[in-house]
């Protein structure tokens, strides 16, 4: 058997959607992808965010979302799998399929089909590689031109692999091991004896031995090609009235949810697309809609109506409506949203309430709190759309070095209130750029205009030096953080900035 191996590069750039200046995605502050306008400023995959800013200032930083690219790598694998089924998703922006050279008349012509698709379908960045096995067609891919192909022959994958370098490997202590012990290539690698191979580093390194010389017997699991989802509802003659279309969409909108559940599945994100009745069927409205558990039968009527209304009357704006479409974007087990046994799970009269006031205002004005990683309290918040699932969420479970200990504070002020505090002879007090006080607070105020009290009890300071970079006024300057008790029993979050101080938060 012959493997085609189809690689479009940096993918989850490509899936974020970002232009053609030097971008990377990045995740714990590191580089997981780059484009090659940044690998030309000399950014390179596991830099460190700082570094990497430090060589090209005009990087754009992207936050890596896998489900983005997955979703994204879906229309690569249904046009792949329109010319050849038994497709096998490696990972997103990897794919591989059993050669199909006799059916387009020989490899080469099958590699320049599956190019041509691939191209028409916007990507335009795909390289392909055909040889007798998965690891040897995936570099051949590796090595060959954009919109190119590399065909390994018959039985020559060893010569292939043999002038390779053992960096090709994906995995940086296993490479850092073998260049220690002077094998630099892969053909250094295969040319030891399997038995002190298995011997040295065991069923790992016989493994990663059989691949280098290019005997892997492992064959790419295909996926099964999933089901059309995809419902329409088609109008004849064309409506223009939103109450008649929800009603006319109420059948197929059940039909479409007892189609899923046939396939022990649920949706979680809808597009609904309405289009008129010409002769080019113009898309008259495009919304995704994400729902905070699954979508029922009436969730789907209810966002045709929400999406559809122009006006109280019901009057649709613009051409009459000849056809609406459900289009599934995520589709999970039905078995992940299960209830549990005393039930629980989100009330569905809320779900309906809340998408309505999120319909009526826009996505982004319904908003819900999500806990993250940060120093500040204000940093550990962040603000999603209601039914949105978060992304780019910094764990909360990594140190933070510079962070307040708990407890928490209990309201966090969306803008800080300008404070001051003084030490013994009414001097201000502040913070040195190596952290030292200049003094012992004695008093201050919070900002709120309830006038300045005694300090009964302090503690601090919390001091960290964070994105010095943005500072053009004092580079490299601390910012202090104080928890401070005054005679009255308040407790409060202060922050020290140079001779600045500034009330972020209460504890109530």
């Amino acid at each position: 058997m012959r493997v085609l191996v189809v690689w479009c590069p940096d993918w989850p750039v490509v899936a974020a959607g970002a232009g053609l200046g030097p971008c990377a995605v990045l995740t714990r502050s590191a580089v997981v992808a780059c484009n090659e306008a940044a690998r030309e400023q000399g950014i390179r995959r596991g830099m460190r965010r700082r570094d990497a800013q430090a060589r090209c200032p005009e990087l754009v930083l992207l936050d890596a979302n896998p489900d983005r690219d997955v979703r994204a790598f879906e229309p690569v694998l249904a046009a792949v799998e329109a010319l050849r089924p038994g497709v096998a998703p490696l990972r997103p922006g990897l794919l591989a399929i059993k050669a199909p050279g006799r059916f387009y008349g020989g490899e080469e012509f099958a590699a320049a089909t599956i190019a041509e698709k691939l191209v028409g379908t916007g990507i335009h960045d795909v390289r392909i590689g055909i040889a007798d096995d998965l690891f040897s067609a995936e570099q051949a891919a590796r090595l060959a031109d954009v919109q190119g192909w590399r065909v390994i022959e018959r039985g020559g994958s060893a010569a292939f692999l043999c002038a390779l370098p053992v960096d090709v490997l994906d995995d940086a202590d296993l490479v850092g091991l073998l260049q220690r012990l002077g094998l630099s290539s892969l053909g250094d690698l295969a040319a030891l004896p399997a038995r002190d191979v298995l011997t040295r580093f065991g069923a790992y390194g016989a493994k990663v031995h059989r691949l280098a010389r290019g005997v892997d017997l492992v064959q790419p699991a295909s996926r099964t090609p999933p089901p059309d989802l995809v419902t329409e509802v088609v109008f004849e003659p064309a409506m223009t009235s939103v109450e008649a279309i929800s009603f006319s969409v109420r059948r197929k909108a059940e039909e479409f949810i007892a189609g899923l559940a046939q396939h022990g599945l649920v949706c979680t994100a809808l597009r609904v697309e309405a289009e008129g009745d010409d002769a080019k069927r113009s898309l008259l409205s495009s919304r995704s809609w994400v729902h905070s558990r699954w979508f029922s039968a009436v969730d789907v009527v209810d966002r045709v109506h929400w999406q559809l209304q122009a006006s109280p009357s019901g009057a649709l704006v613009g051409a009459p409506v000849g056809l609406v479409r459900f289009v599934p974007e995520v589709v999970e087990p039905a078995a992940a949203h299960a209830d549990g046994l005393w039930g629980g799970g989100t009330d569905e009269l809320i779900d309906r309430g809340v998408a309505r006031v999120q319909a009526m205002l826009g996505y982004d004005a319904v908003v819900v709190p999500v806990r993250q990683g940060g120093r500040s309290p204000a940093d550990r918040q962040l603000l999603v759309p209601w039914g949105e699932r978060p992304s780019a969420v910094r764990s909360p479970d990594l140190p933070w070095p510079g962070s307040i200990p708990s407890p928490a504070p209990t309201r966090v002020f969306v803008e800080p209130w300008a404070t001051a505090v003084i030490g013994e002879g009414g001097r201000p007090v502040t913070v040195t750029d190596r952290g030292v006080l200049t003094g012992v607070p004695e008093r201050f105020h919070t900002g709120s205009g309830s006038g300045w009290q005694q300090v009964q009890d302090w503690a601090g300071p919390w001091s960290v030096s964070e994105q010095w970079w943005e500072s053009s006024e004092r580079p490299g300057a601390l910012v202090a953080r104080f928890q401070i008790v005054g005679v009255d029993g308040s407790a409060w979050l202060m922050r020290c900035d140079g001779d600045r101080w500034w009330t972020e938060a209460a504890y109530e």
